[in-house]
């Protein structure tokens, strides 16, 4: 099963693909989690913009991830066509293809879990941003996102660590 975690900035995804990552029924699945350092030191863009070139790398990190059978990734394609609107660099034509480019992978994920945002503050880990109005601007892009192109299967999520991890596996088992 490749399940993956949508969200903004700071709410909790990988924490949540960590403690899943424990349990004996994901134990042979792929973990994806925490690329942002990397990423920056590769001299991408991250946070409140990005580039054409920048969002091409971050969607093809999701393709390769969608190549493992078994899969728990704390970003997915609806994150990068989150963070395609919300680039300054990048221009409203260009979004709009890479964007209708990049969906085309959404349907590879089994199970979308949408992590909402709501009484989960926001955390500075030194690489993401902490801006509370950007934060809200990416939760609302996703949102939009997941109406506009629904992924095969959405469970969305909120309340504590142990009440969304309840919540998933009782919507996935």
């Amino acid at each position: 099963m490749k399940i993956g975690f949508a969200g903004t900035v700071s709410v909790g995804k990988s924490t949540l693909v960590k403690t899943l990552a424990e349990l004996e029924q994901f134990n042979g699945y792929h973990v994806a989690t925490e690329r942002s350092k990397y990423l920056r030191d590769q001299g991408i863009l991250l946070n409140d913009d990005s580039t054409t070139k920048g969002q091409f790398v971050f969607a093809a990190e999701r393709s390769l991830e969608l190549m493992h059978d078994n899969l728990l990734t704390d970003r997915t394609i609806y994150d990068v066509c989150a963070f395609t609107l919300s680039a300054k660099s990048i221009s409203y034509n260009d979004k709009i293809k890479l964007i209708e480019s990049f969906v085309t992978i959404k349907d590879d994920y089994d199970v979308i879990i949408y992590v909402s945002p709501d009484g989960v503050d926001i955390e500075d880990n030194g690489v993401r941003t902490t801006d509370a109005d950007y934060r809200m601007k990416i939760d609302f892009a996703i949102r939009g996102l997941l109406k506009e192109y629904p992924p095969v299967k959405l469970i969305e999520i909120k309340g504590s660590t142990e009440e969304r991890i309840n919540l998933i596996l009782s919507q996935i088992n």
